[in-house]
C-alpha cells in the first residue's frame, strides 16, 4: 500500500540512478531520458560540477534566513542581471512560486504609483503558469480549476492567436499581459518574434507591463539564454525556474528597476528561497549554460534533431501531423491521442511526456550528445514503423 496521495498518474516504474542523459530503472533497464524532470535537469543527471557544488557547500552552510545577507544569492543575482534585461531578482523555490511573485510584482508596482485600480492580468486561455490557486486561474483552464472555487479574480483570457480579443480585453484596470514565450503544457506553441514585438509595443502604448514566463523554455533550452532574445524585446518581468537549478529546486522572478520599485521590505518573502545551497548550484549552472560556445552547441544539436524529426514526419505523414518547438523544447504532434505512442517509446527505452493537442513532449538535457539524439531518432522511427 502506498501512503502517497493519488494526485499523480504515475507510470509503474522507478529509478535508482541517473547519469547524463540516462536513467537506470529498478527493473535493471537503462532508459534514454528525454523528460529530464520536465526540462529541469538542464545538464542531465548528476553532472559532476553540480555534484561538486552541492558537496562543497553542504559541508559549510545549507540554510540561513533572508533576515540576513546571503552572499551566494548576491552572486547568482548579479550573474542573472548581467546576462539578461533584469536589474533585480527575487529568489523562490519553484516555477509556480516565481509566477505568483511575478503577479504580485506587477500589481504592487501600480499600487505603489497610485494606480490601485490597475490589477488585472491578461493571459492565454489554457496556458500553464503553475499549480497554486492563483496560478491555475491565471492559466484559464477549466480542467485545472474545476473543484477549486471560489474563483480567484483578476485574470482575463484570450485564445492563442486571437489578437483582436486581446486588444479588446485591455481596460483601465489592466496591469499586465502574461504569457509563456513557448507554451509547454499547452502543446509546444511558439509565440513568434513579430508577435512578441507587437506585444511590447501594445504594452508600451497602453502603459501596462509585459510578463514573459520562461520557467520551461528559458535558461538555454532554445539555444539562447531566453526564448524571447531573438525578438530583441525587453520584458518587464520574467519568472524562471526548472533549468536554473539543474535538478535542484530554484525559482526566481527577474524584473526591471521600474517595477522593482514597489517591492519594498515586507512585501514578499520565502523561507527557503535563496538559500546558500540552492544558490551555489545555480551559480554552477550559470557558469556552464551562459557560455556562448555551450549555447552554440545547443543550437547546432537541436537543429540536427529537428531536421531528423521532420524527415520522420515526411516518412510517416499519416501518423505525425507536425513537428513543433524551438531548440530542445520539442513537440511531435500526432493525428490521434499520443498515449499509446509514448508507451511504445518507453517500451523501446526512450522516455518522453505528453502535452496538449496530442503532442509528445521531448526535453533532452542541453548537453545531450549527438549519438544519443541519433539513438532517440532510431527509436522514434522504429515505433512509427509498427504504430497502428
Amino acid at each position: 500500500m502506498s501512503y502517497l496521495a493519488k494526485n499523480y498518474n504515475r507510470k509503474k516504474i522507478s529509478f535508482n540512478k541517473g547519469k547524463g542523459s540516462y536513467l537506470y530503472g529498478t527493473n535493471g533497464i537503462k532508459y534514454l531520458d528525454f523528460v529530464q524532470g520536465i526540462a529541469v535537469n538542464s545538464l542531465g543527471h548528476a553532472h559532476p560540477k553540480l555534484v561538486k557544488a552541492i558537496n562543497s557547500q553542504a559541508k559549510k552552510l545549507w540554510h540561513v534566513s533572508n533576515a540576513f545577507l546571503i552572499p551566494e544569492g548576491e552572486e547568482l543575482a548579479k550573474k542573472l542581471a548581467k546576462k539578461t534585461f533584469a536589474d533585480y531578482v527575487i529568489f523562490q523555490n519553484s516555477g509556480t512560486e516565481a509566477t505568483e511573485a511575478a503577479i504580485k510584482v506587477a500589481r504592487k508596482y501600480f499600487y505603489s504609483i497610485g494606480k490601485k485600480e490597475k490589477n488585472r492580468i491578461i493571459c492565454i486561455k489554457n496556458s500553464f503558469h503553475g499549480r497554486t490557486i492563483a496560478a491555475i486561474y491565471a492559466s484559464g483552464s477549466k480542467k485545472m480549476t474545476e473543484g477549486f472555487g471560489p474563483a480567484v479574480g483578476g485574470f482575463d483570457h484570450f485564445e492563442y492567436g486571437d489578437h483582436n480579443k486581446l486588444k479588446k480585453l485591455i481596460t483601465k484596470k489592466t496591469a499586465a499581459i502574461m504569457l509563456e514565450t513557448i507554451m509547454g503544457e499547452g502543446g509546444i506553441k511558439v509565440i513568434p518574434d513579430w508577435c512578441l514585438k507587437d506585444l511590447r509595443k501594445l504594452c508600451d502604448r497602453k502603459k501596462i507591463l509585459l510578463i514573459l514566463d520562461e520557467v520551461q523554455c528559458g535558461i538555454g533550452r532554445t539555444g539562447d539564454f531566453f526564448a524571447f532574445e531573438k525578438s530583441k524585446v525587453k520584458p518587464d518581468i520574467v519568472p524562471i525556474a526548472k533549468g536554473i537549478g539543474g535538478g535542484f529546486p530554484i525559482g526566481a522572478v527577474l524584473m526591471s528597476k521600474k517595477v522593482a520599485s514597489g517591492m519594498t521590505a515586507g512585501t514578499h518573502g520565502s523561507t527557503f528561497g535563496g538559500n546558500p545551497l540552492a544558490m551555489k548550484v545555480g551559480i554552477a549552472v550559470m557558469n556552464i549554460i551562459s557560455n556562448k560556445s555551450f549555447l552554440r552547441n545547443v543550437k547546432k544539436n537541436s537543429g540536427f534533431f529537428h531536421k531528423e524529426l521532420i524527415k520522420i514526419k515526411n516518412e510517416f505523414p499519416k501518423i505525425i501531423k507536425e513537428i513543433r518547438g524551438k531548440g530542445f523544447l520539442i513537440g511531435i504532434q500526432l493525428f490521434k491521442d499520443q498515449s499509446h505512442f509514448i508507451k511504445l517509446l518507453m517500451k523501446n527505452r526512450l522516455l518522453t511526456i505528453r502535452a496538449a493537442e496530442n503532442v509528445i513532449r521531448i526535453l533532452p538535457p542541453l548537453n545531450v550528445k549527438k549519438n544519443e539524439i541519433r539513438q532517440a531518432i532510431n527509436i522514434i522511427r522504429k515505433v512509427c514503423l509498427t504504430y497502428k
